[in-house]
């Protein structure tokens, strides 16, 4: 069995690492929209049944429109890389020269010797031409495009797991006890979405967390200042 290259591991090490990040971040939206969403019904009533109404409606539907936005991205994404690789191997085949010249001089630009980059280009030609040109030239692994489904089903899993916690926490506790344990719930919780966003980042975790909990308890804010608003004008 062939071994993983030291630059696969780290592409595979990457990958990962950008689903971690893009969940974490999710998670962290569906923190606050639903949060904002709950809590603002929260100020204009008691009732359970128009909270738990709320929160749901506004979980499915967060959960399917990022879900049905990251397939649109990520579809277009795919087609877009499909039609480079396409164009890229239709060069190869008409143009070979032209191209083993080109990848000579994208190695050049790399800091390589124009005859090692020579050696070099025509060893990665030798090898697989087009996966060599798509990897130096458009950056893209033919191996590695990303699935749509996978990114539509990962948006909507984090986005519908991170708003259970503010729907729960705003319908399970006692009518007295619901606002501090949603906003202490939340406010908590979005500490370690920004810790971890940060960590796998390669950022200093402590503005990302100030910016989260102040995003989120400001979104808080608003909308429980304008249920509260509304409900005492009985609309």
């Amino acid at each position: 069995m062939t071994q993983p290259t030291h630059a696969e591991e780290h592409g595979a090490l990457g990958s990962r690492l950008n689903w971690l990040r893009a969940a974490v971040l999710g998670a962290n939206d569906g923190i606050v929209s639903t949060a904002g969403l709950v809590v603002g019904v929260a100020g204009a009533t008691d009732s359970r049944s128009a909270l738990l109404t709320a929160g749901l409606a506004g979980l499915l539907a967060g959960s399917m429109s990022m879900a049905a936005g990251e397939y649109v991205s990520v579809s277009t994404q795919r087609d877009s890389e499909k039609a480079a690789l396409a164009t890229e191997k239709r060069e190869l085949r008409d143009q070979p020269d032209a191209e083993l010249e080109e990848l000579t001089c994208l190695l050049a630009d790399r800091g390589l010797s124009r005859e090692v980059a020579r050696e070099a280009a025509e060893q990665l030609t030798e090898r697989d031409a087009l996966r060599a040109h798509a990897q130096v030239e458009l950056g893209i692994d033919p191996d590695e495009l990303t699935n749509p489904w996978h990114a539509a089903g990962a948006s909507f899993l984090a986005f519908t797991v991170g708003a259970l916690l503010p729907l729960l926490a705003i319908v399970l506790p006692p009518a007295a006890w619901r606002l501090p344990v949603t906003v202490l719930s939340v406010l908590t919780t979005l500490v370690l979405t920004g810790w971890a966003g940060a960590r796998l980042g390669a950022a200093r975790p402590g503005r990302a967390v100030l910016r989260n909990v102040a995003g989120g308890a400001l979104a808080m804010a608003v909308t429980y200042a304008a249920g509260a608003l509304l409900g005492a004008a009985g609309v």
